[in-house]
């Protein structure tokens, strides 16, 4: 093979998000290994990566600290342990697909690749409903929250909130990709346009939920607090900073994850394959950013959760019988 021939043997370099030009055309490169000096890294892959490192690091810790601390098998954590898992793996692939798309150049391996990203991204932000939907019926049901048929449910939750993950993302990998026919890419090669309008979709819907379930626990906890306040003929100062303390944590939450995704499921319906890669990127990016900020507010924030950080970092904190009782998710 002459050096002709290797010129004309072209492919996109990047199996997630090609690179384009100041028209959004993408740029081709040869596949010959050539020195990497000659094909400067992209500033924004870097930055998806360092998102993955930090991600990857934080979940890594909570699933290792729930997986060997055998107080904390409550429910909310076990949907904790899932969300944490779904992050790690989330983190995981971004740090692969940095080091495939620069080393190689398979679209086997930009299939894999993507579809295990969406799987990923996918099982975080399922994970995230199921623990919504945990967090209310441990107010709506609050004295048979602690019971076996409860931890049934949560097992459901999490089984179909994996089941349904890993099909979306097995939707690349089985043929439903943009590799034969290129005109029916989207924003995010090799998935099409109707896959990634699908995602999109599902994440409107995900989030409908959530912000119809967390406006009934706010309708919950301050008729709660409302009722503390009749018996005890007076509303307390203690009782309107913890109400509104709730009520903030859930604005926090939602405010988060609306945020962080937001950017990314509108631009996957509005953007198209031409547009510049920029704009991909730049929604892309903050989207990663709430993995990143999910371990903080489920799981750093915990007090059991701090205590076995304790336990592991110091070996010196004590636990006592009541101490190691897990709060219910009303309680976080």
């Amino acid at each position: 093979m002459n050096d002709s021939d290797l010129v004309n043997e072209t492919v996109e370099i990047s199996p997630l998000l090609p690179w384009a030009d100041d028209n959004g055309t993408v740029l081709e490169f040869s596949t010959t290994s050539v020195s990497h000096l000659e094909f400067p890294v992209n500033p924004w892959d870097i930055m998806l990566c360092l998102s993955g490192t930090v991600i990857a690091c934080e979940n890594a810790l909570v699933v290792a600290i729930i997986f060997y601390t055998p107080t904390l098998r409550a429910p909310m954590f076990v949907l904790i342990g899932s969300l944490a898992t779904a992050d790690l793996l989330a983190g995981v692939g971004l740090i692969l697909n940095f080091a495939f798309q620069y080393l190689t150049s398979s679209d086997t391996v930009s299939l894999i690749t993507v579809g295990f990203l969406v799987a990923s991204f996918a099982a975080s932000v399922s994970s995230l409903l199921a623990i919504t939907v945990d967090r209310y019926f441990s107010l709506y049901n609050a004295l048979t929250y602690f019971s076996e048929k409860t931890l049934h449910c949560v097992h459901l939750m999490v089984a179909c909130t994996w089941g349904v993950s890993v099909c979306l993302g097995l939707l690349p990998v089985l043929g439903w990709n943009c590799l034969e026919e290129p005109d029916t890419c989207s924003i995010v090669r090799p998935l099409t346009q109707q896959h990634v309008t699908l995602l999109a979709a599902s994440f409107f819907v995900v989030f409908g939920l959530m912000l119809s379930l967390y406006f009934k626990i706010c309708k919950i906890v301050c008729r709660h607090a409302h009722q503390i306040a009749l018996q005890q003929h007076f509303f307390s100062t203690s009782h309107l900073v913890a109400t509104k303390k709730g009520v903030s944590t859930l604005a926090i939450i939602l405010g988060t994850f609306g945020a962080s995704w937001l950017p990314f499921a509108v631009y996957c319906l509005v953007g198209r394959p031409e547009y510049p890669s920029v704009y991909t990127y730049a929604t892309l990016l903050p989207a990663t950013y709430n993995s990143m900020i999910n371990p903080i507010i489920y799981a750093y924030r915990n007090a059991d959760i701090q205590r076995a950080l304790s336990v592991l970092f110091c070996g010196c904190f004590q636990t006592n019988a009541s101490s190691c009782r897990s709060r219910s998710p009303s309680e976080v």
